[in-house]
């Protein structure tokens, strides 16, 4: 976001709470709010990357995603002990002293994404010439909204935002009639969209600057994502929309990936990078060993570039030095097991591979690998949606008899291979065009095992790109991959991977008769492993 998007979020700020009062003797003007801009004097583009960011940011770090579903997905591990017990959250799936914090996090913070995406809307509806940055805010909406209901379930929806007209208590809207009405609102707003007008400003995802045409592609990517999630819950109208999707226009190429880029100097800092560079986290979690042996078994050319073993000793392991990143030293640690001496101790697991360093110096998790630099790097990308994502959704789409055009399902199968191996650039590890298109070719689609192979290289991708909400939420969908639950000691859902996240606590005590309802129509209430609408 560099420099800019500080400048962009401080207008903002000035625009709204500075403006200047001039003297008069009318008593109206005496009187009205010096505060308060006005749809003609705030520019809305101006909230574009506030909305942007704090989309990107409620799926980052400490804001959930990397102490709930990086462990509940098996795609990272951690031993959970001393400092970093805050990660029994993940594949322990054991409640910690900030549990509830965690929980209320990506509410909060895409419901103020939703917030400004709501506010440019109205500032702009009105006015046909600002059409584009109205329809961008109904996608960002539809972004936003519906992440937090695949997160949650039923949410506030018709209801929610709408503090200024004395709304304070939002109704929970069923996540039925969530999606249904997203989708149709996405479906007329990027049909909205027109190049001979306006084109939005202050643009935060990279590359983009506006440009209607990548607009539009990202929003029929979105389409694609929505109406995929419905496969089994409803699938006419899940065929309905990836068709429609399909034949408005996914993403072509990874130039066309969404993804805002960090700025650290600004404090617009990457929150995966700064969960990792915390001491304990950087010592404690490692990639899990279902990731790892996925990748090794096809000798995947991102192990390379995503994993390092550390330099032998307690003070190396702990030390944000790269490490030994040779695919054939890397081993992923298992899941469910902590450094605490007792039954699951990491040193009683099969297959232990024994401590490196002595003493002193010992550290029983040394030949474990753990994440590589570009994921400390604060300034990194933070994804939103990829070519890769796309293309595997429409190999499924395919394989399931959709007519989504005529590439053969093998065909998208590679391209979302092939660019989930060059997207990795974004984060920093370039590997050449040639080399990712070699390996999805080496590598092709077996029809038989179609579903199984897609949506495994689907979880593998997004968690890759430490994208983990995507690739939990994908798992409830299809299934894939097939993962053992942990069951470890005092865990808050029966040894099971949970399903939702709760509530935030606030919602029972704040929302309390709204909250009830929503939760009398979970099957089993306000637990970790209900089930949501459209996971079936």
């Amino acid at each position: 976001m560099k420099m800019t998007m500080r400048k962009k979020i401080l207008a903002a700020i000035l625009l709204t709470g500075l403006l200047p009062v001039a003297c008069t003797d009318k008593f109206d003007a005496i009187n009205t709010d010096p505060t308060k801009a006005s749809a003609e004097t705030f520019d809305a583009n101006l909230l574009l990357p506030s909305i942007q960011w704090k989309y990107v940011s409620a799926q980052a770090g400490y804001n959930g995603s990397i102490l709930f579903q990086s462990g509940w997905m098996q795609l990272l591990s951690s031993t959970t002990s001393g400092a970093a017990n805050y990660y029994s959250n993940a594949d322990k799936y054991v409640i910690s002293s900030n549990t509830n914090s965690y929980l209320a996090s990506v509410w909060n913070t895409d419901y103020s994404a939703a917030s400004f995406a709501y506010e440019m809307e109205q500032l702009t509806k009105d006015n046909p010439v600002r059409s584009n940055l109205t329809n961008v805010a109904i996608i960002m909406q539809a972004q936003t909204l519906s992440t937090l209901s695949d997160v949650y379930g039923d949410i506030p929806y018709m209801e929610a935002l709408q503090a200024k007209a004395g709304v304070t208590l939002p109704a929970y809207d069923t996540q039925e009639s969530v999606y249904k009405s997203l989708l149709q609102r996405l479906d007329a707003a990027v049909a909205g969209l027109d190049a001979s007008k306006p084109l939005p400003a202050n643009d935060a995802f990279e590359g983009y600057k506006g440009d209607v045409a990548k607009w539009k592609k990202y929003g029929y990517s979105l389409m694609l994502k929505m109406a995929m999630r419905l496969v089994k819950v409803d699938p006419a109208t899940a065929k309905m929309y990836a068709e429609k999707a399909a034949a408005g226009g996914t993403f072509a190429s990874v130039a066309d990936d969404a993804y805002v880029r960090s700025d650290d100097a600004n404090g617009y800092t990457n929150g995966n990078a700064s969960a990792l560079q915390t001491p304990a986290d950087l010592y404690q979690v490692r990639w899990s060993k279902k990731l790892i042996d996925y990748l090794k078994a096809s000798n995947d050319p991102r192990l390379g570039a995503i994993a390092e073993v550390p330099a032998a000793g307690l003070t190396a392991n702990q030390s944000q030095n790269a490490g030994n990143s040779d695919p054939a030293v890397q081993m992923g640690l298992p899941n469910g097991y902590d450094m605490n001496g007792g039954a699951t101790d990491i040193t009683r697991s099969p297959g232990y591979p024994g401590a490196t360093g002595t003493g002193a110096e010992a550290t029983p998790i040394g030949k474990y690998s753990r994440p590589s630099a570009i994921y400390r790097n604060r300034n990194a990308a933070l994804f939103v949606l990829t070519y890769a994502e796309t293309e595997l959704l429409l190999a499924e789409a395919v394989t399931r008899g959709f007519s989504v055009g005529s590439a053969t399902a093998a065909a998208h199968y590679r391209n979302g291979v092939s660019a989930g191996i060059q997207s990795l650039s974004k984060l920093g590890a370039a590997i050449p065009a040639a080399t990712a298109d070699a390996y999805a070719t080496a590598n092709p689609l077996v029809p038989a095992n179609a579903l199984k192979q897609i949506n495994e290289q689907y979880w593998a991708t997004t968690g890759i790109f430490f994208n983990f909400v995507e690739s939990w939420n994908n798992w409830k969908r299809s299934g894939y991959p097939e993962l053992t639950p942990i069951n470890y000691v005092g865990n808050f859902s029966g040894g099971q991977i949970p399903r939702r996240q709760l509530y935030p606590t606030g919602e029972a005590t704040l929302n309390g008769a709204n909250y009830t309802e929503a939760v009398n129509r979970l099957s089993g209430g306000d637990r970790w492993t209900s089930r949501i609408w459209w996971d079936k």
